[in-house]
């Protein structure tokens, strides 16, 4: 986002707010909190970031399992003590994702900023749970300008427990890079591709069943799984069960660069989760020239609108690998003629690209007034 939105501002500081997690008794929370104020006054000196932006780090001390505005507190005390006291110099402020950027980002701005929001957390439901938390999402609505969701489900969640702020909510998109060409084009849909974390929601368990009955018709087929979680021993222990461990590279988590790398050398990415919110990992695939195999699973459905059986294929969800399956042999059956690969790539960079989404928020962000609708 910052590197898709910096050239439209004279200057940009990003300050993150950077959670420390661990286990903690009362009294060494106590403790390391005290030291990590310390550290505060040498967070303020900005580091250089991308998009010629300046970064500022503040580092939080967050044992596991705080209530979520206990998170965004202890966010906004963190960054007031980089900021050394001050407010935020700039006369606008966005924040990312509503409670923990949008207090923080309340607590320290200026009187007269500008305050806009983006929301694409997957937990939003989990927040709004909260007393507190739906207390803090309500003061962020009620100050800010404009409140940017990435999809109509997280606007619906938000409408209806803040039906007196719905006017705010607005539908923006998650920025993707599109600049980057792939070397060779996609000839076969032999080298699969996992982005995500290895967790019940991301359909982990579907994909490698899928994969095995799909590679017991076709044993060139192999597997590369981009991530890591709680699922991450289970799929060792199953794909050696089911005699395919020997096709299945798991990398572990990688940085975005090598994911991104990976995802113009590899022929398909299959992603079967059960919910996304916008699903950034499809739009960078096809950014990259890869067809998909996904689920849908809310945000791919809205992205891909109109150009679905151009993208790839999609299916419902379901807690069986079956309808996978059957995708990939749809979507093997029609490829590559049935595919326009050239039409999804360039419809999704005129809706999602660095140059959209910049113009979107350059209009939100510098006009006398904003009431626009942009995705």
């Amino acid at each position: 986002m910052v590197e898709a939105t910096a050239p439209v501002a004279d200057t940009m500081t990003v300050y993150h707010c950077d959670s420390w997690v661990s286990r903690l008794s009362a009294a060494e929370d106590a403790a390391i909190q005290e030291a990590v104020s310390e550290l505060w006054a040498y967070a303020a000196v900005p580091a250089e970031t991308v998009g010629g932006a300046a970064l500022v780090t503040a580092p939080v001390a967050m044992p596991r399992a705080l209530p979520f505005a206990e998170q965004a507190r202890r966010a906004a005390d963190a960054l007031g003590g980089a900021l050394g006291g001050k407010p935020i110099d700039a006369a606008v402020v966005h924040a990312h994702v509503g409670l923990l950027g949008g207090i923080p980002a309340l607590r320290n701005m200026r009187p007269d900023a500008r305050l806009f929001v983006t929301e694409h957390a997957t937990f939003l439901d989990r927040m709004l749970a909260e007393p507190d938390g739906r207390a803090g999402y309500a003061e962020v609505l009620a100050a800010c300008e404009a409140f940017f969701v990435v999809g109509d489900e997280l606007r619906q969640q938000l409408a209806e427990a803040f039906p007196e702020h719905e006017a705010k909510l607005k539908l923006i998109a998650n920025p993707i890079d599109f600049d980057v060409p792939r070397a060779e084009p996609v000839t076969e849909l032999r080298r699969w591709l996992f982005v995500g974390g290895l967790i019940e929601r991301k359909g982990v368990r579907w994909l490698l069943e899928a994969f095995a009955a799909c590679r017991a018709d076709d044993p060139s087929l192999t597997l590369t799984v981009v991530g890591t979680g709680e699922l991450n021993g289970w799929l060792t222990e199953r794909a050696a069960e089911l005699g395919v461990a020997d096709a299945i590279t798991l990398t572990g988590a990688l940085a975005p660069e090598q994911a991104l790398e990976l995802m113009r050398e590899h022929d398909l990415l299959v992603h079967p989760s059960r919910y996304e919110t916008f699903g950034v990992v499809i739009i960078e695939a096809l950014a990259a020239g890869m067809p998909v195999l996904i689920t849908r699973s809310g945000g791919p459905e809205q992205t891909l609108a109109g150009i679905e059986a151009d993208a790839g294929e999609l299916v419902e969800i379901e807690d069986a690998p079956d309808a996978l399956i059957a995708g990939y042999q749809r979507l093997r059956g029609r490829f590559p003629s049935g595919l326009d690969q050239a039409h999804a790539r360039a419809v999704l960079a005129d809706r999602y690209g660095y140059g959209a989404v910049a113009r979107s928020h350059q209009a939100a962000w510098f006009a006398s007034s904003y009431s626009g609708q942009t995705r």
